[in-house]
C-alpha cells in the first residue's frame, strides 16, 4: 500500500474519532483524500497592524502579548472572558462570550502571540470580539497568522470534534511535512514547459499554504490544467478507440445526385456554415472510418438541407439512408420536406411510423428491404427487428437527446460494416461544453441563418400591459396569421398550470371570439395531441394553447407570434427553443414574455437576455454562466466528471491549452510508452477506473 492509501485515523492528531467524522461528513477516508481537500477561501493575515493603527470596522492581524485575563460569572452561569492585548504602541479590549472554560485554561499572559479579528468601537474604545488566537511559538498555531491563511469546508459535527478550519489547517500541514516527497509528478517535463507550468509538489503546497497570491494563481493553474487533461486524454484515448474498431464504406464518390441537386434544384443559395459543414462532412466521409459528428445549429439554420445532401452523397456511391426523429409530427415534417427535395432527382422517400396501416407499412418495410428506398425518415419505429435495409450508409439522428444511446446503435447494427453517423441538434450547446463534452465525436456548427430571415421581436411585458398584448395578436390574426400561447409546465404545480392555461382559453375565447382556440395539454391522448396540432398546421384553427412545450422541430411558417405565460417560471434555453417556433418564414415573427409581478434576480437576468439576442449560442453561454455546468446538464448525464477546481465557464482559455495537449500527445503516442510517460501513465490508469462509467455522446 502506497503513502497515500493510509488510513486517515494513522494520521497524527486524528485517531479513530476523527477518521469517523471525516469519512461521514466529507468522504476523506486516506492520506490522498486529505491531500486533494483543497481550502474554499483565502485572508490575507500577512500584514500586520499596530494597535496605534487601528480603525474600527475593519480586519486585523496583530502581534504581540496578552498582560491579563479575566473571568467574569454570570449569576445565569455563562459569564465573560476579558483580556487584554499589548504590542507597545498601546492597549486593545477583547471579550469572549463563548467557549469561556476553555479560553480560561488556554489563554496565557506574556507568551506572544498573532490575533486576527474585525476591530469595533464601543464606549469611545476599540476592541475585539472573539478574536482567533494562534501561539506563534507553535508551529501548528502559527501558519493561521502573519500570512496567506486557508480556509477549509468545515461542518458542526466536524467543529465539534476540533475539526474546523483552523484543525483542517493542523491536520494539512502535518501531512504535508510527512508526504510533501511523496508527491509524484504526473505530467511529463515536455507539458509542463511548453504550458509553463509549476510542478505538481509545488502547487499542492501552494494550494494550501500559498507564499503570496501569485503563487496560490500558479498553483491553481497548474492543478486546473490538471483535471481538464485528464479528461480530455480520456476522451482523446475513446475517440482513438472508437475510430480504430468501426470501419465503415468509403465514400469516394460526389457524383451525379449531390451535383445535379446542387446545380438546378437547390431551394435557396447555402450559407458559408453550411458550406463549410458540408466540407467537413464530405471530408470524414472519404475515409473507412465510421464519420461520428454532431451537427449543431439554432433553429432555422439549415441543418435538414446539410443533411439532404450528405443523404445524396451516400446515394451517389450506392448507399441508403435513414433519418430517426423523436416524434411523429416530426417524422412527417422530415418526410415531407426530404421527399420534395428528392421527387425532383427521381428518388425514393418513405417514412416509417408507429400508427401505419398494416399494408403501408408492408410496402415500406419491403422497399426498405429491397433497396427500392433510397431515403427512409421514421420514428423509433426504425430499430424494430422488422426494419431491414438493403445497403445503409448513412444514419442521422435529429435531436439525439431524446434517444438513449442503446436505441441509436440498435441503427448501426443495421448495416455492416457500420454506417456513418450523423447527429442534429437544436438544443444550442455552448462552445466551451461541445469542446469538453464531445472529444469523442467532431462538432460542427452552423452559426448562420439563410438569407431573407427576419430576427424574431422579443420583448418582456407584465401583467398591466395584457390588453395591450392581444390588441397585438389581434392585429396579426386579421392579417390571416396564427399564435402560440404556452404555459409552463412545473410537476409542484402541474395543476394550477393546468387550470391556468384553460382559463387563459376561456378568456382568449372572449377576446377572439371569430377565431378558433385549441389547446394541447400532458393529459390528452397522443392521437387527440395530433388531432389539435394538425387543425393548427392546416390554418383550422388560429391560436394553439398549450400547457407542454411545443414539439421540438415543429414546423408552421404562418404562426408569427409565441406568447409565453410565466415566462420567468422557464429555463433560457427552453425559452429560446419555444421563441424558434415562430420565424418560419421570411416574414417577421414576435416572441412576447409575460412575467408575473415577483421576478427573481437570476429571473429577471434570464428574460433580459432572451429580449437582448436571438443568438443560441450567446444564450446558452449566458444560461450556463447562470446556471453552472453542474445545474446546466445535470451531471450525473452529462458525462462531466465533478470538478474540484476547473470551471469550464471561467477557465476556457487553460481548458483549451489542456485539450491541445492531451489531443496532441494522444496522437504522438497513443499507448503512452514513452519513458518520461511513465508516472503520467500510472495516474491515468487510476483516473480511468475512477470515470469508467462517464457518458459519451455517440
Amino acid at each position: 500500500m502506497g503513502f497515500w492509501e493510509k488510513d486517515i485515523m494513522y494520521l497524527k492528531k486524528v485517531g479513530p474519532q476523527r477518521a469517523q467524522a471525516l469519512a461521514k461528513e466529507v468522504a476523506i477516508k486516506t492520506y490522498g483524500d486529505l491531500l486533494h481537500y483543497y481550502p474554499r477561501k483565502y485572508v490575507d493575515r500577512s500584514k500586520v497592524t499596530e494597535v496605534r493603527d487601528l480603525r474600527p470596522d475593519t480586519y486585523a492581524t496583530l502581534v504581540g502579548k496578552l498582560s491579563h485575563v479575566h473571568v467574569m460569572k454570570s449569576q445565569r452561569g455563562r459569564g465573560r472572558l476579558t483580556a487584554t492585548f499589548t504590542d507597545g504602541t498601546g492597549n486593545l479590549d477583547l471579550n469572549w462570550f463563548q467557549g469561556v472554560k476553555y479560553l480560561e485554561k488556554y489563554l496565557k499572559t506574556g507568551e506572544e502571540i498573532a490575533l486576527f479579528g474585525k476591530v469595533s468601537l464601543f464606549n469611545r474604545s476599540l476592541q475585539m470580539s472573539h478574536p482567533e488566537v494562534d501561539y506563534l511559538k507553535d508551529e501548528n498555531q502559527a501558519m493561521s497568522s502573519r500570512q496567506i491563511v486557508p480556509f477549509y469546508p468545515s461542518s458542526d459535527k466536524l467543529g465539534r470534534v476540533g475539526l474546523d478550519s483552523k484543525g483542517f489547517r493542523g491536520l494539512t500541514y502535518q501531512l504535508l511535512q510527512d508526504g510533501a516527497t511523496y508527491i509524484q509528478e504526473n505530467l511529463p517535463p515536455s507539458i509542463i514547459s511548453t504550458y509553463k507550468l509549476i510542478s505538481r509538489q509545488e502547487a499542492i503546497s501552494h494550494i494550501h499554504f500559498p507564499q503570496s497570491f501569485g503563487a496560490l494563481s500558479a498553483a491553481r493553474r497548474r492543478l486546473k490544467f490538471e483535471e481538464f487533461f485528464f479528461f480530455q486524454l480520456l476522451l482523446a484515448q475513446r475517440r482513438g478507440t472508437h475510430r480504430a474498431s468501426h470501419e465503415a464504406s468509403p465514400f469516394k464518390e460526389v457524383g451525379h445526385y449531390f451535383n445535379t441537386f446542387y446545380k438546378e434544384h437547390l431551394p435557396f443559395s447555402l450559407t458559408g456554415a453550411q458550406k463549410r459543414v458540408l466540407k467537413e462532412i464530405r471530408r470524414d466521409l472519404y475515409l473507412p472510418i465510421q464519420m461520428n459528428r454532431l451537427v449543431q445549429g439554432d433553429v432555422g439554420s439549415g441543418k435538414t438541407m446539410v443533411a439532404f445532401m450528405t443523404m445524396l452523397i451516400a446515394r451517389d456511391n450506392g448507399f441508403q439512408s435513414c433519418l430517426m426523429a423523436p416524434t411523429e409530427i416530426l417524422a412527417e415534417q422530415h418526410y415531407k420536406k426530404l421527399g420534395n427535395y428528392a421527387e425532383k432527382l427521381g428518388l425514393k422517400v418513405v417514412i416509417l411510423v408507429g400508427g401505419q396501416k398494416k399494408a403501408v407499412r408492408r410496402e415500406v418495410l419491403e422497399a426498405m428491404a429491397s433497396g427500392e428506398a433510397d431515403i427512409a425518415v421514421g420514428t423509433h419505429a426504425l430499430i424494430e427487428d422488422s426494419a431491414q435495409f438493403k445497403n445503409l450508409g448513412l444514419v442521422v439522428v435529429d435531436e439525439q437527446h431524446k434517444f438513449g444511446v442503446l436505441q441509436r446503435a440498435r441503427l448501426w447494427q443495421k448495416a455492416d460494416p457500420y454506417p456513418h453517423n450523423m447527429i442534429m441538434t437544436a438544443t444550442p450547446i455552448p462552445r466551451t461544453l461541445a469542446m469538453t463534452l464531445y472529444g469523442d465525436v467532431d462538432v460542427s456548427i452552423i452559426d448562420e441563418l439563410p438569407p431573407g430571415r427576419r430576427p424574431i421581436s422579443t420583448s418582456w411585458r407584465g401583467e398591466s400591459k395584457r390588453l395591450q398584448v392581444f390588441g397585438f395578436i389581434r392585429k396579426e390574426l386579421e392579417r390571416g396569421k396564427q399564435a402560440y400561447v404556452v404555459y409552463p409546465l412545473v410537476e409542484e404545480s402541474e395543476k394550477l398550470d393546468y387550470l391556468a392555461a384553460v382559463q387563459c382559453k376561456e378568456l382568449l375565447e372572449q377576446h377572439f371570439k371569430e377565431y378558433r382556440v385549441g389547446m394541447v395539454h400532458g393529459r390528452m391522448k397522443p392521437e387527440d395531441k395530433d388531432v389539435e396540432m394538425q387543425l393548427f398546421i392546416q390554418k383550422k384553427s388560429h391560436i394553439l394553447v398549450s400547457t407542454t412545450v411545443i414539439e421540438v422541430g415543429v414546423d408552421v411558417p404562418n404562426a408569427t407570434i409565441m406568447l409565453i405565460e410565466n415566462a420567468e417560471k422557464f429555463g433560457l434555453s427552453q425559452l429560446h427553443q419555444l421563441r424558434g417556433r415562430v420565424g418560419r418564414n421570411d416574414e417577421q415573427s414576435y416572441c412576447i414574455l409575460m412575467s408575473g409581478p415577483k421576478v427573481s434576480k437570476v429571473g429577471k437576468e434570464r428574460l433580459q437576455a432572451m429580449v437582448d439576442t436571438t443568438d443560441g449560442f450567446k444564450i446558452a453561454e449566458i444560461d450556463l454562466k447562470l446556471r453552472g455546468p453542474g445545474d446546466f446538464l445535470g451531471i450525473r448525464q452529462s458525462g462531466l466528471p465533478e470538478f474540484q477546481l476547473a470551471n469550464i465557464v471561467d477557465d476556457q482559455d487553460i481548458l483549451r491549452e489542456a485539450r491541445k495537449a492531451a489531443f496532441e500527445l494522444h496522437e504522438q503516442d497513443s499507448l503512452l510508452t514513452a519513458k518520461e510517460l511513465h508516472g503520467l501513465k500510472w495516474y491515468f490508469e487510476q483516473y480511468k477506473r475512477k470515470y469508467a462509467s462517464l457518458s459519451t455522446v455517440a
